[in-house]
Protein backbone atom coordinates (compact mmCIF):
# COMPACT_ATOMS: atom_id res chain seq x y z
CA UNK A 1 0.00 0.00 0.00
CA UNK A 2 1.02 3.25 -1.25
CA UNK A 3 1.51 6.02 1.31
CA UNK A 4 0.62 9.68 0.49
CA UNK A 5 1.91 12.63 2.02
CA UNK A 6 -0.94 15.60 1.31
CA UNK A 7 1.21 18.33 2.55
CA UNK A 8 3.83 17.49 -0.14
CA UNK A 9 1.17 16.86 -3.33
CA UNK A 10 -1.03 19.60 -2.02
CA UNK A 11 1.58 22.59 -0.63
CA UNK A 12 0.53 25.73 0.97
CA UNK A 13 -0.95 27.80 -0.91
CA UNK A 14 -0.47 32.07 -0.50
CA UNK A 15 -3.08 34.65 -1.41
CA UNK A 16 -0.80 36.54 -3.46
CA UNK A 17 -0.43 33.02 -5.58
CA UNK A 18 -4.36 32.13 -5.63
CA UNK A 19 -5.11 35.98 -6.55
CA UNK A 20 -2.12 35.20 -9.54
CA UNK A 21 -3.87 32.22 -10.82
CA UNK A 22 -7.01 34.01 -10.98
CA UNK A 23 -5.83 37.27 -13.27
CA UNK A 24 -3.82 34.60 -15.34
CA UNK A 25 -7.56 32.84 -16.04
CA UNK A 26 -9.64 36.82 -16.41
CA UNK A 27 -7.32 37.18 -19.75
CA UNK A 28 -6.80 40.85 -19.64
CA UNK A 29 -10.18 41.30 -17.37
CA UNK A 30 -8.78 43.43 -14.59
CA UNK A 31 -9.05 41.85 -10.85
CA UNK A 32 -10.41 44.86 -9.31
CA UNK A 33 -13.40 44.61 -11.47
CA UNK A 34 -14.19 41.15 -9.06
CA UNK A 35 -14.82 43.20 -5.81
CA UNK A 36 -18.10 44.82 -5.15
CA UNK A 37 -18.97 46.73 -2.09
CA UNK A 38 -21.82 45.66 0.10
CA UNK A 39 -24.83 48.78 1.19
CA UNK A 40 -23.15 49.03 4.03
CA UNK A 41 -19.70 50.33 2.41
CA UNK A 42 -17.54 47.38 2.69
CA UNK A 43 -15.30 46.43 0.56
CA UNK A 44 -16.19 42.63 -0.39
CA UNK A 45 -13.17 40.55 -2.12
CA UNK A 46 -13.64 37.92 -4.57
CA UNK A 47 -12.72 35.05 -2.03
CA UNK A 48 -10.94 34.75 1.19
CA UNK A 49 -8.27 32.74 2.63
CA UNK A 50 -6.87 31.82 6.27
CA UNK A 51 -4.60 34.61 5.91
CA UNK A 52 -7.85 37.08 6.02
CA UNK A 53 -8.76 35.16 9.21
CA UNK A 54 -5.52 35.34 10.54
CA UNK A 55 -5.24 39.11 10.96
CA UNK A 56 -8.23 39.21 13.14
CA UNK A 57 -8.38 39.64 17.20
CA UNK A 58 -9.37 35.95 17.56
CA UNK A 59 -9.78 36.36 21.00
CA UNK A 60 -12.31 38.47 21.40
CA UNK A 61 -14.10 36.82 18.49
CA UNK A 62 -14.54 34.19 20.59
CA UNK A 63 -17.72 35.59 22.56
CA UNK A 64 -19.77 35.44 19.24
CA UNK A 65 -20.63 31.63 19.90
CA UNK A 66 -23.06 32.13 22.87
CA UNK A 67 -22.48 29.25 25.61
CA UNK A 68 -24.56 26.35 23.91
CA UNK A 69 -26.25 25.44 20.48
CA UNK A 70 -29.72 25.48 19.47
CA UNK A 71 -32.76 28.14 19.97
CA UNK A 72 -36.13 28.21 21.08
CA UNK A 73 -39.02 28.09 18.57
CA UNK A 74 -41.20 31.29 19.46
CA UNK A 75 -44.58 31.93 17.99
CA UNK A 76 -46.41 35.49 17.87
CA UNK A 77 -50.09 34.95 18.96
CA UNK A 78 -52.16 38.23 18.87
CA UNK A 79 -54.55 38.70 21.70
CA UNK A 80 -58.22 37.92 20.84
CA UNK A 81 -60.41 36.89 24.13
CA UNK A 82 -59.08 35.37 26.99
CA UNK A 83 -60.67 31.97 25.70
CA UNK A 84 -59.36 31.70 22.61
CA UNK A 85 -56.16 33.03 23.02
CA UNK A 86 -55.26 30.33 25.59
CA UNK A 87 -56.44 27.59 23.23
CA UNK A 88 -54.09 29.48 20.70
CA UNK A 89 -51.18 29.48 23.42
CA UNK A 90 -51.65 26.00 24.26
CA UNK A 91 -51.72 24.56 20.65
CA UNK A 92 -48.91 26.24 19.69
CA UNK A 93 -46.69 24.85 22.68
CA UNK A 94 -48.34 21.30 22.17
CA UNK A 95 -47.24 21.66 17.90
CA UNK A 96 -43.58 22.17 18.52
CA UNK A 97 -43.39 25.77 19.94
CA UNK A 98 -41.43 25.90 22.99
CA UNK A 99 -42.25 29.32 23.64
CA UNK A 100 -44.99 32.14 22.62
CA UNK A 101 -44.95 35.97 22.16
CA UNK A 102 -48.18 37.02 23.37
CA UNK A 103 -48.97 40.43 21.32
CA UNK A 104 -51.19 42.27 24.17
CA UNK A 105 -50.84 46.09 22.09
CA UNK A 106 -54.41 47.70 22.62
CA UNK A 107 -55.57 45.27 25.32
CA UNK A 108 -57.52 46.75 29.08
CA UNK A 109 -55.14 44.54 30.94
CA UNK A 110 -57.17 45.48 33.79
CA UNK A 111 -60.29 44.12 32.29
CA UNK A 112 -58.46 40.78 30.97
CA UNK A 113 -59.36 37.58 32.48
CA UNK A 114 -55.66 36.49 33.33
CA UNK A 115 -56.31 33.44 35.07
CA UNK A 116 -58.39 31.93 32.02
CA UNK A 117 -56.17 33.33 29.63
CA UNK A 118 -53.53 31.54 31.33
CA UNK A 119 -54.99 28.70 32.35
CA UNK A 120 -53.39 25.69 31.82
CA UNK A 121 -49.93 27.11 31.45
CA UNK A 122 -47.20 26.75 33.57
CA UNK A 123 -44.54 30.06 32.93
CA UNK A 124 -41.97 28.25 35.06
CA UNK A 125 -41.62 25.71 32.15
CA UNK A 126 -43.24 27.19 29.32
CA UNK A 127 -41.71 30.91 28.47
CA UNK A 128 -44.27 33.53 27.13
CA UNK A 129 -42.67 36.93 26.31
CA UNK A 130 -45.35 39.69 26.74
CA UNK A 131 -45.37 42.49 23.81
CA UNK A 132 -47.10 45.46 26.02
CA UNK A 133 -47.91 49.12 25.70
CA UNK A 134 -46.89 51.01 28.26
CA UNK A 135 -47.86 48.74 31.12
CA UNK A 136 -44.86 46.39 32.28
CA UNK A 137 -45.23 46.76 35.66
CA UNK A 138 -49.30 46.54 35.56
CA UNK A 139 -48.48 43.35 34.37
CA UNK A 140 -46.34 42.41 36.66
CA UNK A 141 -48.41 43.23 39.44
CA UNK A 142 -51.01 41.01 37.75
CA UNK A 143 -48.97 38.14 37.44
CA UNK A 144 -47.63 38.28 40.40
CA UNK A 145 -51.22 37.97 42.38
CA UNK A 146 -51.66 34.44 40.98
CA UNK A 147 -48.22 33.34 39.62
CA UNK A 148 -46.08 32.76 43.21
CA UNK A 149 -43.75 30.47 41.07
CA UNK A 150 -40.06 31.66 39.22
CA UNK A 151 -41.21 33.21 35.65
CA UNK A 152 -39.74 32.36 32.11
CA UNK A 153 -39.80 34.50 29.56
CA UNK A 154 -40.37 38.22 29.49
CA UNK A 155 -41.82 41.48 28.55
CA UNK A 156 -41.79 42.95 24.79
CA UNK A 157 -41.55 46.88 25.87
CA UNK A 158 -39.95 49.58 23.42
CA UNK A 159 -40.27 52.52 24.96
CA UNK A 160 -38.22 54.34 22.13
CA UNK A 161 -40.38 53.03 19.56
CA UNK A 162 -43.37 54.95 19.58
CA UNK A 163 -40.63 57.76 19.94
CA UNK A 164 -38.85 56.98 16.97
CA UNK A 165 -41.83 55.44 14.69
CA UNK A 166 -44.59 58.38 15.97
CA UNK A 167 -43.02 60.98 17.69
CA UNK A 168 -44.79 60.01 21.22
CA UNK A 169 -42.25 60.43 24.13
CA UNK A 170 -41.47 57.73 26.00
CA UNK A 171 -42.65 59.07 29.09
CA UNK A 172 -44.20 56.94 31.64
CA UNK A 173 -43.16 53.21 29.67
CA UNK A 174 -39.70 53.72 31.40
CA UNK A 175 -40.62 53.81 35.29
CA UNK A 176 -43.02 51.28 34.36
CA UNK A 177 -39.79 49.17 32.96
CA UNK A 178 -38.01 50.19 35.78
CA UNK A 179 -40.50 48.98 38.57
CA UNK A 180 -41.11 45.84 36.50
CA UNK A 181 -37.51 44.96 36.46
CA UNK A 182 -37.00 45.52 40.05
CA UNK A 183 -40.27 43.39 40.80
CA UNK A 184 -39.00 40.28 39.27
CA UNK A 185 -35.31 40.22 40.13
CA UNK A 186 -36.29 37.21 41.60
CA UNK A 187 -37.01 35.70 38.31
CA UNK A 188 -33.71 35.58 36.09
CA UNK A 189 -35.39 33.88 33.42
CA UNK A 190 -38.04 36.90 33.20
CA UNK A 191 -36.11 39.42 30.98
CA UNK A 192 -38.20 42.60 31.21
CA UNK A 193 -36.35 45.10 29.16
CA UNK A 194 -36.34 44.44 25.09
CA UNK A 195 -33.79 46.72 23.08
CA UNK A 196 -34.70 45.94 19.52
CA UNK A 197 -33.89 47.08 16.13
CA UNK A 198 -36.98 46.46 14.24
CA UNK A 199 -37.72 50.77 13.75
CA UNK A 200 -34.53 50.51 12.03
CA UNK A 201 -35.15 48.36 9.95
CA UNK A 202 -38.27 48.55 8.59
CA UNK A 203 -37.40 52.05 7.75
CA UNK A 204 -34.54 50.90 5.34
CA UNK A 205 -31.53 51.13 7.76
CA UNK A 206 -28.69 48.81 6.22
CA UNK A 207 -27.00 45.87 8.95
CA UNK A 208 -24.49 48.71 10.37
CA UNK A 209 -26.90 51.39 11.29
CA UNK A 210 -29.11 48.33 12.82
CA UNK A 211 -26.23 47.48 14.88
CA UNK A 212 -25.05 51.05 15.97
CA UNK A 213 -27.94 52.61 16.17
CA UNK A 214 -29.48 49.36 18.90
CA UNK A 215 -26.03 50.16 20.79
CA UNK A 216 -27.30 54.03 20.99
CA UNK A 217 -31.11 52.61 22.33
CA UNK A 218 -28.87 50.59 24.56
CA UNK A 219 -27.26 53.67 25.86
CA UNK A 220 -30.32 55.74 26.41
CA UNK A 221 -32.08 53.09 28.14
CA UNK A 222 -29.59 52.43 30.63
CA UNK A 223 -29.14 56.08 31.23
CA UNK A 224 -33.18 56.04 32.11
CA UNK A 225 -32.84 52.99 34.30
CA UNK A 226 -29.64 53.90 36.50
CA UNK A 227 -31.47 57.24 37.51
CA UNK A 228 -33.89 55.29 38.74
CA UNK A 229 -31.77 53.50 41.12
CA UNK A 230 -31.00 50.03 39.60
CA UNK A 231 -28.13 48.71 38.95
CA UNK A 232 -26.19 47.64 35.40
CA UNK A 233 -25.98 43.95 37.11
CA UNK A 234 -29.56 44.09 37.38
CA UNK A 235 -31.15 45.49 33.90
CA UNK A 236 -28.06 44.05 32.04
CA UNK A 237 -28.93 40.52 33.32
CA UNK A 238 -32.54 41.01 32.41
CA UNK A 239 -31.58 42.75 28.60
CA UNK A 240 -33.15 40.66 25.51
CA UNK A 241 -32.02 42.09 22.42
CA UNK A 242 -34.39 41.67 19.70
CA UNK A 243 -33.04 41.98 15.55
CA UNK A 244 -34.97 41.55 12.29
CA UNK A 245 -33.08 39.39 10.39
CA UNK A 246 -33.28 40.26 6.81
CA UNK A 247 -32.54 38.11 3.12
CA UNK A 248 -28.83 38.98 2.58
CA UNK A 249 -27.81 36.03 3.98
CA UNK A 250 -24.46 36.15 4.64
CA UNK A 251 -24.77 39.84 6.19
CA UNK A 252 -27.26 38.75 8.15
CA UNK A 253 -25.58 35.85 9.67
CA UNK A 254 -22.06 38.36 10.38
CA UNK A 255 -25.03 40.96 11.59
CA UNK A 256 -25.89 38.68 14.56
CA UNK A 257 -22.33 37.70 15.65
CA UNK A 258 -21.02 41.11 15.36
CA UNK A 259 -23.86 42.29 17.76
CA UNK A 260 -22.74 40.16 20.63
CA UNK A 261 -18.48 41.20 19.76
CA UNK A 262 -20.71 45.04 20.30
CA UNK A 263 -22.62 43.92 23.35
CA UNK A 264 -19.44 42.55 25.07
CA UNK A 265 -17.63 45.57 24.30
CA UNK A 266 -20.75 48.12 25.78
CA UNK A 267 -20.99 46.04 28.65
CA UNK A 268 -17.64 46.26 29.48
CA UNK A 269 -18.06 50.37 30.03
CA UNK A 270 -20.72 49.28 32.75
CA UNK A 271 -17.98 48.13 35.34
CA UNK A 272 -19.72 44.94 35.77
CA UNK A 273 -17.03 42.51 35.09
CA UNK A 274 -19.13 39.20 36.47
CA UNK A 275 -21.73 40.17 32.95
CA UNK A 276 -19.13 38.38 31.08
CA UNK A 277 -19.53 35.28 32.29
CA UNK A 278 -23.54 36.08 31.56
CA UNK A 279 -25.55 34.78 28.00
CA UNK A 280 -26.87 37.45 26.06
CA UNK A 281 -30.00 36.48 25.27
CA UNK A 282 -31.13 37.54 21.39
CA UNK A 283 -34.04 37.07 20.05
CA UNK A 284 -34.15 37.18 15.71
CA UNK A 285 -37.57 37.64 13.61
CA UNK A 286 -37.77 37.72 10.21
CA UNK A 287 -38.26 40.55 8.33
CA UNK A 288 -41.64 42.11 6.91
CA UNK A 289 -39.27 45.03 5.43
CA UNK A 290 -38.82 41.98 2.19
CA UNK A 291 -42.11 40.56 2.24
CA UNK A 292 -44.38 41.09 -0.87
CA UNK A 293 -47.94 41.28 -1.52
CA UNK A 294 -47.40 40.14 -5.05
CA UNK A 295 -46.86 36.20 -5.69
CA UNK A 296 -46.77 35.89 -1.74
CA UNK A 297 -46.06 32.37 -1.47
CA UNK A 298 -42.43 33.58 -2.37
CA UNK A 299 -42.37 35.17 1.33
CA UNK A 300 -41.97 31.22 2.26
CA UNK A 301 -38.65 30.96 0.56
CA UNK A 302 -37.42 34.57 1.97
CA UNK A 303 -38.63 33.37 5.59
CA UNK A 304 -36.62 30.19 5.19
CA UNK A 305 -33.66 31.65 3.81
CA UNK A 306 -33.79 34.89 6.81
CA UNK A 307 -34.55 31.76 9.93
CA UNK A 308 -31.13 29.87 8.73
CA UNK A 309 -29.27 33.19 8.38
CA UNK A 310 -30.85 33.91 12.34
CA UNK A 311 -30.12 30.64 13.59
CA UNK A 312 -26.48 30.15 11.85
CA UNK A 313 -25.73 33.75 13.53
CA UNK A 314 -26.55 32.49 16.57
CA UNK A 315 -29.81 33.83 17.95
CA UNK A 316 -31.07 32.31 20.79
CA UNK A 317 -34.96 32.53 20.51
CA UNK A 318 -36.40 32.28 16.52
CA UNK A 319 -39.90 34.24 15.66
CA UNK A 320 -40.53 33.51 12.03
CA UNK A 321 -43.44 35.57 10.27
CA UNK A 322 -46.58 34.18 8.43
CA UNK A 323 -45.92 34.65 4.96
CA UNK A 324 -49.46 36.66 5.15
CA UNK A 325 -48.33 38.60 7.53
CA UNK A 326 -48.14 42.03 5.47
CA UNK A 327 -51.55 42.02 4.00
CA UNK A 328 -53.95 39.75 6.50
CA UNK A 329 -54.26 38.59 9.66
CA UNK A 330 -52.50 34.85 9.56
CA UNK A 331 -54.58 32.05 9.96
CA UNK A 332 -53.94 28.26 11.54
CA UNK A 333 -52.02 27.20 8.35
CA UNK A 334 -49.46 30.01 7.61
CA UNK A 335 -49.16 30.29 11.16
CA UNK A 336 -48.06 26.01 11.31
CA UNK A 337 -45.96 26.78 8.13
CA UNK A 338 -44.11 29.93 9.88
CA UNK A 339 -43.27 27.54 13.06
CA UNK A 340 -42.36 24.69 11.20
CA UNK A 341 -39.87 26.58 9.26
CA UNK A 342 -38.22 26.64 12.76
CA UNK A 343 -38.46 23.48 13.61
CA UNK A 344 -37.22 21.22 10.48
CA UNK A 345 -34.08 23.46 10.62
CA UNK A 346 -33.70 21.38 14.02
CA UNK A 347 -35.62 18.12 13.47
CA UNK A 348 -34.01 17.62 9.62
CA UNK A 349 -31.31 20.15 8.94
CA UNK A 350 -29.99 19.45 12.54
CA UNK A 351 -28.69 22.98 12.83
CA UNK A 352 -29.19 23.39 16.51
CA UNK A 353 -26.49 20.78 17.24
CA UNK A 354 -23.16 22.86 16.16
CA UNK A 355 -22.16 25.71 18.49
CA UNK A 356 -21.36 28.78 15.87
CA UNK A 357 -21.37 26.77 12.83
CA UNK A 358 -20.34 29.94 10.83
CA UNK A 359 -16.65 29.60 12.86
CA UNK A 360 -13.83 29.60 10.59
CA UNK A 361 -15.04 30.25 7.48
CA UNK A 362 -12.51 33.17 5.92
CA UNK A 363 -15.32 35.61 4.48
CA UNK A 364 -17.71 35.46 7.73
CA UNK A 365 -15.10 36.09 10.01
CA UNK A 366 -13.71 38.76 8.23
CA UNK A 367 -16.81 40.06 7.66
CA UNK A 368 -18.13 40.04 11.29
CA UNK A 369 -15.46 41.67 12.16
CA UNK A 370 -15.56 44.80 9.49
CA UNK A 371 -19.25 45.08 10.33
CA UNK A 372 -18.45 45.37 14.23
CA UNK A 373 -16.25 47.78 13.50
CA UNK A 374 -18.17 49.97 11.45
CA UNK A 375 -21.31 49.73 13.35
CA UNK A 376 -18.85 51.20 16.17
CA UNK A 377 -17.52 53.77 14.54
CA UNK A 378 -21.33 55.42 13.97
CA UNK A 379 -22.58 54.25 17.03
CA UNK A 380 -19.81 56.47 18.53
CA UNK A 381 -20.38 59.66 16.11
CA UNK A 382 -24.32 59.35 17.42
CA UNK A 383 -22.94 59.27 21.15
CA UNK A 384 -20.73 62.41 19.98
CA UNK A 385 -23.59 64.36 18.71
CA UNK A 386 -25.49 63.14 22.37
CA UNK A 387 -26.98 60.09 21.65
CA UNK A 388 -29.79 58.91 20.39
CA UNK A 389 -32.97 61.10 21.20
CA UNK A 390 -30.80 64.42 20.01
CA UNK A 391 -29.47 62.83 16.52
CA UNK A 392 -33.18 61.75 16.25
CA UNK A 393 -34.16 64.95 16.85
CA UNK A 394 -31.38 66.53 14.41
CA UNK A 395 -32.90 64.05 11.61
CA UNK A 396 -29.33 61.87 11.97
CA UNK A 397 -31.20 58.89 12.44
CA UNK A 398 -33.62 59.11 9.47
CA UNK A 399 -31.23 61.00 7.23
CA UNK A 400 -28.55 57.91 7.22
CA UNK A 401 -31.45 55.29 7.08
CA UNK A 402 -32.64 57.09 3.89
CA UNK A 403 -29.87 57.31 2.08
CA UNK A 404 -29.91 53.36 3.14
CA UNK A 405 -32.83 53.25 1.62
CA UNK A 406 -33.23 54.75 -1.27
CA UNK A 407 -29.62 52.64 -2.17
CA UNK A 408 -32.06 49.69 -2.08
CA UNK A 409 -34.37 50.82 -4.27
CA UNK A 410 -31.60 51.83 -6.95
CA UNK A 411 -30.36 48.42 -6.99
CA UNK A 412 -33.86 46.70 -7.87
CA UNK A 413 -34.71 49.57 -10.15
CA UNK A 414 -31.41 48.42 -11.93
CA UNK A 415 -31.44 45.07 -11.76
CA UNK A 416 -31.50 43.63 -8.27
CA UNK A 417 -34.06 40.95 -8.71
CA UNK A 418 -36.81 40.53 -5.90
CA UNK A 419 -38.54 36.73 -6.46
CA UNK A 420 -42.04 37.50 -7.19
CA UNK A 421 -42.06 40.94 -7.78
CA UNK A 422 -39.64 42.15 -10.69
CA UNK A 423 -39.40 38.71 -11.58
CA UNK A 424 -40.78 35.12 -11.74
CA UNK A 425 -43.97 37.18 -10.41
CA UNK A 426 -47.58 35.14 -11.36
CA UNK A 427 -51.08 35.44 -9.95
CA UNK A 428 -51.23 32.97 -7.52
CA UNK A 429 -55.32 33.17 -7.04
CA UNK A 430 -54.95 35.48 -3.94
CA UNK A 431 -57.30 38.52 -2.85
CA UNK A 432 -55.40 41.63 -3.48
CA UNK A 433 -54.47 43.09 -0.72
CA UNK A 434 -55.97 46.86 0.05
CA UNK A 435 -53.48 49.61 0.34
CA UNK A 436 -52.35 50.42 3.44
CA UNK A 437 -53.13 54.11 4.76
CA UNK A 438 -49.76 55.92 5.75
CA UNK A 439 -49.88 57.02 9.27
CA UNK A 440 -50.01 60.09 10.31
CA UNK A 441 -46.50 61.70 11.72
CA UNK A 442 -46.18 64.91 13.38
CA UNK A 443 -44.26 67.83 11.53
CA UNK A 444 -42.27 68.95 14.35
CA UNK A 445 -40.12 65.34 14.41
CA UNK A 446 -37.95 63.40 11.36
CA UNK A 447 -39.65 60.06 12.60
CA UNK A 448 -38.83 56.78 11.01
CA UNK A 449 -41.66 55.47 8.82
CA UNK A 450 -42.27 51.60 8.44
CA UNK A 451 -41.60 50.34 5.00
CA UNK A 452 -41.16 47.50 2.46
CA UNK A 453 -38.59 47.45 -0.16
CA UNK A 454 -41.31 45.37 -2.52
CA UNK A 455 -44.02 48.14 -2.05
CA UNK A 456 -42.90 50.40 -4.78
CA UNK A 457 -42.79 47.28 -7.17
CA UNK A 458 -46.48 45.85 -6.85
Amino acid sequence: MTDFNLKEMFPPVSKAQWTQQVVADLKGKPFESLKRTSPEGIEIEPFYTAEDRDGLPQAADQTVAGRSPGWLTVTRIRFRSAGDTNTALRDALASGADGVLLDLTGLNKADTDWKRLLNGLKLSENPIWFQTDGLAQTLVAKLREFLPYQLKGGIFEEPFFRYLRFGTPPGDRLAQLAEATRQTLDSPQFRTITLSSHVFHNAGANATQELAFLLNMAVELYDSLTDAGLSPEQFLTKTTLSVSVGTSYFTEIAKLRALRLLWQRLVGHYNAPLLNQQSLFVHAQTSTFHDATATPYTNLLRGTTEAMAAVIGGCNALTVHPYDTVFDEPGAFSGRIARNVSILLKEEAHLDKTLDPAAGSYYLETLTHQLAESAWALFLAVEDRGGLQKAFEQGLLRDEIEKSYQASLEAVKNGRVLVGVTKFRTDEGLATPPGRQPDEMPDSLPVLPERRLAAAFE
